[in-house]
């Protein structure tokens, strides 16, 4: 026995090896050791979070683009003994999270937005500063949503040559499981995102406090559901939530060629069979580790070739195009807002796709000032 605790304990010593080891390990054949992955853990505390110089370096970052709204105003007027203040009500934990705005939006389809009060938002902001890169060392590669150096270009190139690499340059069908999680924002389970944080945050005053964030708002009348779409740390907590998603696309599903776009995601591969067998274990994960469901509505397998809606693109194999959609949309807003940033900005969306028809219309109507005119 004393030796089956040496060789236990030889095995267990360099940390690092433990990702490589799964299940019950053998031993001369007579003792099952179960090995349990560890998670990499939070090394920050507490008082790295709260701190008086995180919270004013927070601050600096939440009033880019907001210093002339009333709410920032009335906050900064006595700036330090708010935030000493509430420094104070985190270090002594007697800090509540406020209620929320809620408003609504259309950006492209009818969105719910919440907005938390100024003081708390320099608490979401003092929590992402700390929390997000280490977060950021754990999520896989391609998922793109609400990460520095990712966003929707970036995937939209990343799925162009994945095509490329299934398709073996266009030389075979590229077949394309795309799902959609439906309301996933109003499902994360609260139980379920703080028993997944409790797997990375040793400090349970950072768990207190996130919890208090994330208790702060509910949906449809379930106390333990819901994240607001308005909240910095909302972002990166579903970023959280779905990187559990993630881990068993690539390393149980083994999927090489897979990209998440917040509750959006495609899997690629030559073979159609294999991937109408991978919805069922998606389905059960989902239902049963996350408590969320796939919408049954935008849930298919296709090939490239007959075209593959995709983050406002339709994708072929050789080029892509505008949503339909997503063209009135844009045509729409610099109408109704006709300047040269507007129409600029919408020139660099529209660079990254078989759009030459378009960008000469625009370019057309901002050489005469036909916008303006039309408005």
């Amino acid at each position: 026995m004393e030796n089956f605790g040496k060789a236990a304990a030889n095995i267990c010593t360099p940390l690092f090896l433990l990702k490589s080891l799964k299940g019950f390990v053998s031993l001369g054949g007579a003792y099952l050791l179960r090995i349990f992955i560890m998670k990499i853990q939070l090394s920050h505390k507490f008082k790295d979070i709260i701190s008086v110089d995180n919270l004013l370096s927070a601050w600096q970052e939440f009033i880019v683009g907001k210093k002339q709204k009333k709410d920032v105003q009335e906050f900064s007027f006595n700036l330090m003994d708010n935030i000493l203040q509430l420094h104070l009500d985190l270090a002594n934990k007697s800090y509540e999270h406020g209620g929320y705005l809620a408003f609504n939006i259309s950006d492209p389809k009818p969105r719910n937005i919440h907005k938390a009060n100024v003081r708390d938002r320099l608490v979401h902001h003092a929590i992402y500063r700390r929390l997000y890169p280490f977060f950021e060392k754990t999520f896989i590669f391609d998922s793109y949503s609400c990460r520095l150096n990712k966003g929707t270009h970036k995937a939209i190139n990343r799925f162009r040559d994945f095509a490329y690499k299934v398709s073996k340059n266009n030389t075979k069908s590229c077949w394309i499981l795309k799902g959609d999680i439906k309301k996933c924002f109003a499902s994360m389970n609260h139980d379920v995102l703080m028993n997944i944080l409790r797997q990375y945050i040793p400090d349970n005053d950072i768990l207190w406090l996130l919890e208090k964030i994330i208790g702060s708002f509910s949906t449809d009348g379930k106390s333990d559901t819901g994240l607001p779409l308005g909240n910095l740390t909302s972002q990166l907590l579903a970023n959280i939530y779905l990187n559990e998603f993630d881990q068993l696309v690539k390393h149980q599903i083994k999927a090489e060629h897979y990209i998440r776009y917040a509750d959006d995601f495609v899997i690629m591969s030559d073979n159609q069979s294999w991937l109408e067998q991978q919805v069922s274990m998606i389905e059960r994960f989902l239902l049963e580790k996350l408590k969320l469901i796939l919408h049954p509505q935008k849930l298919f397998i296709k090939t490239l070739a007959s075209g593959m809606d995709f983050l406002g693109w339709v994708n072929f194999t050789d080029h892509r195009v505008l949503r339909t959609t997503t063209k009135r949309r844009m045509f729409k807003r610099i109408f109704e807002n006709p300047t040269i940033a507007t129409t600029n900005s919408y020139l660099g969306l529209i660079k990254h796709g078989n759009t030459c028809k378009i960008r000469q219309l625009l370019h057309y109507l901002l050489q005469n000032d036909t916008i303006r005119v039309l408005k």
